[in-house]
């Protein structure tokens, strides 16, 4: 069961119905424009971890993790609903996926994100993940204002042809073909979103194209990370982080 405490603030494991509904509350202000809170049909399948500040209880993170015994069981996660997976169904280690990831927008410390890491890397070790992966995603649906970062992706971050995500919906934005521009390093770094920073960083790599996602308002990339490619120095301080 996670349980971390980082200054000021803890990470835990969702255990009842009230953690659920502040779970898919928080989510709501994130992925949703009504009033309605944010669930799915994935959501009993999942762990949801659940970060709050401890002084006054506000839950400020939460993101959900499926796990799956390999790669043979792709087709049961969320993402495989926009990606076509094939190439991922060889895996043979234990995939987790990650997603609804988000940060209360009134908090911007950057520790909360380190904390999330560091009750992911704790789940990661206790169940032997061997590779993390899901959508990161892009708030809004019109790919221009992002047209460094893809670029940037593009030519740094693709995924190894062995795992490369296949086109599965007919709204996508196939950016690794469409762009042609060099990237602004520094306007696409500012323009990405901080939990997909923290996956390249550690060696991730992400789909040739984002997927238009209506439903929530978001453009997303497919996500992917083996841990045994993170390098040796970015593991350890995962670790630490994660005691």
């Amino acid at each position: 069961m996670i349980s971390l405490r980082k200054g000021r603030y803890a990470a835990r494991a969702a255990r009842s119905e009230d953690d659920i509904a502040a779970v898919q509350s928080l989510r709501q202000g994130r992925f949703r424009s009504g009033a309605a809170p944010d669930l799915d049909a994935f959501d009993e399948q999942c762990h949801h971890i659940l970060i709050e500040e401890i002084k006054t209880g506000v839950p400020v993170c939460c993101f959900r993790l499926l796990s799956l015994k390999s790669g043979a069981q792709i087709n049961k996660s969320y993402s495989s609903q926009y990606y076509d997976l094939e190439r991922l169904s060889g895996f043979g280690g234990v995939m987790a996926e990650m997603g609804r990831f988000c940060i209360h927008p009134d908090y911007t410390d950057p520790d909360i994100l380190r904390v999330a890491w560091g009750a992911m890397t704790r789940y990661v070790d206790e169940n032997g993940v061997e590779m993390l992966f899901g959508c990161s995603s892009f708030q809004g649906t019109e790919a221009e204002e992002y047209y460094d970062t893809f670029a940037l992706l593009r030519d740094r971050h693709l995924a190894p042809n062995r795992f490369l995500p296949h086109i599965k919906t007919p709204e996508n934005f196939r950016f690794a073909q469409r762009l042609k521009r060099k990237p602004d390093a520094k306007r696409a770094m500012k323009t990405m979103p901080p939990l997909l920073r923290s996956y390249l960083v550690m060696g991730g790599w992400v789909s040739d194209h984002a997927v238009v996602d209506r439903d929530l308002n978001t453009l997303h990339v497919f996500t992917g990370l083996e841990i045994s490619a993170i390098p040796p120095a970015r593991a350890r301080l995962l670790r630490m982080g994660a005691r």
